[in-house]
């Protein structure tokens, strides 16, 4: 049987995005694996060097809901291709800075034309995929930017053989060609296949941007995704921020063994965690509609005592079996959480309000990651930072448990 263009188009605009989503980790996150070879040559303090990064996620974070807003405003499919040409041509830019001061700008640009491209794209597979389907297609899609998230290191290999600056000049023009590539190729949805609760023919033109804010904070509902959400990048920023120091201290492992352990193992348990996670609420909500939000209730809740053992437990491989534990049970709330966000909100506002979810998990978990630092100076050790992550969970799956979405007026 032939296949028309509507069957298979939601799927192919699926993977088109994963390859976007890992360019976008992996542009963002390949100047961490590239530190000496850049010091080598611009000289700067290592506060100096984690400000790029802080400067990036600052930006990143504020920019996030004006981001999310442009998506719901205007043509998602455009603010996808213009966010990917703007932060690859700064990444190819980036290659041309010779000092401090041209890095830092470079970050702050890349910081806020990545802000424009997850809300848009997460609204715009939910667009694609109303049934379903939904949490399936957003977990491959997050599985995408965990795999640029791994990748990272290639970066730091391209430095190491051939300088920093070529790296980022490759990686740039990557990223140019496929955004020109993707004008040809991803569309928007036809607003009269947009099944939907409100008047999304007139979307655009009704929405305002004090109009989105008034009418999310005033939803119950987001208030409470928001919550999770923040609490949830805590817990993230926590345990991924200081785990490859906790396996370099607990077992006085070397750095790149600390590394494996804390990369290898992880990152596998969690692209399989938010593709089965995702798999998995699409196929329960057929007979459950709170598939969405019980599941990821339910990973938290598993996650927990992962932590726990692996906190506790002198022996090496428990340790790497809890957090692996955790690893794949907590993506179930990256795989559901726009499914959950369309189950809440009103649809005219999912990208605004996924923005505000980025910008609220940029600052807490930058608090979060802070935080740790602080119990360590006050010689708290990092199994009780685990264990507090562990029982913070235990408050999003509860959060999640109260969690109710609005009443059933269309098929989600």
């Amino acid at each position: 049987m032939k296949m028309n263009k509507k069957s298979y188009y939601p799927w192919l605009l699926v993977a088109m995005l994963c390859v976007v989503g890992c360019l976008n980790y992996l542009d963002r996150m390949m100047i961490t694996t590239m530190r000496s070879s850049i010091i080598e040559e611009i000289p700067m303090s290592d506060a100096q060097f984690g400000l790029l990064t802080s400067v990036f996620l600052w930006v990143y974070g504020l920019a996030s809901p004006i981001a999310g807003y442009l998506a719901d405003k205007f043509n998602r499919s455009k603010v996808i291709i213009g966010s990917l040409f703007i932060w690859s041509l700064v990444t190819w830019l980036t290659s041309l800075a010779h000092n401090f001061e041209g890095l830092l700008f470079a970050r702050a640009l890349m910081g806020l034309s990545e802000a424009c491209y997850i809300p848009a794209a997460l609204a715009l597979i939910v667009d694609y995929h109303p049934g379903n389907s939904k949490s399936t297609a957003t977990g491959l899609h997050i599985g995408g930017v965990y795999v640029g998230q791994s990748l990272g290191f290639i970066g730091g290999w391209i430095a190491e053989t051939h300088g920093w600056h070529y790296a980022f000049h490759i990686f740039g023009a990557i990223g140019v060609i496929y955004a020109l590539f993707l004008m040809f190729f991803l569309k928007d949805k036809p607003t009269s296949l947009n099944h939907v609760d409100t008047d999304y023919s007139q979307a655009q033109e009704d929405i305002g941007f004090l109009q989105a804010f008034k009418k999310l904070f005033g939803n119950r509902s987001f208030n409470l995704v928001l919550m999770i959400w923040g609490l949830a990048g805590a817990v993230s920023w926590m345990i991924n921020g200081w785990l490859p120091t906790y396996y370099k201290e607990k077992f006085n492992l070397s750095q790149t063994e600390a590394g494996v352990y804390s990369t290898v193992y992880f990152f596998t348990a969690m692209l399989l965690g938010v593709v089965l996670g995702g798999a998995m609420a699409d196929w329960w909500a057929k007979s459950n509609r709170n598939a969405r939000i019980l599941l990821p209730a339910i990973g938290f809740l598993i996650a927990v005592p992962g932590v726990f053992l692996a906190s506790y437990t002198d022996f090496l491989m428990i340790t790497v079996i809890g957090f692996v534990i955790y690893a794949f049970t907590r993506p179930f709330i990256d795989a559901n959480m726009m499914p959950i966000l369309a189950m809440t909100i009103d649809q005219r506002y999912l990208a605004t309000g996924y923005g505000i979810l980025n910008f609220c998990s940029c600052i807490i978990g930058g608090i979060g990651i802070y935080v740790a630092g602080v119990l360590r100076d006050a010689d708290v050790n990092l199994s009780s930072v685990f264990r507090v992550a562990a029982l913070t969970m235990v408050i999003c799956a509860l959060l999640l448990f109260y969690l109710t979405p609005k009443p059933k007026r269309i098929k989600i």
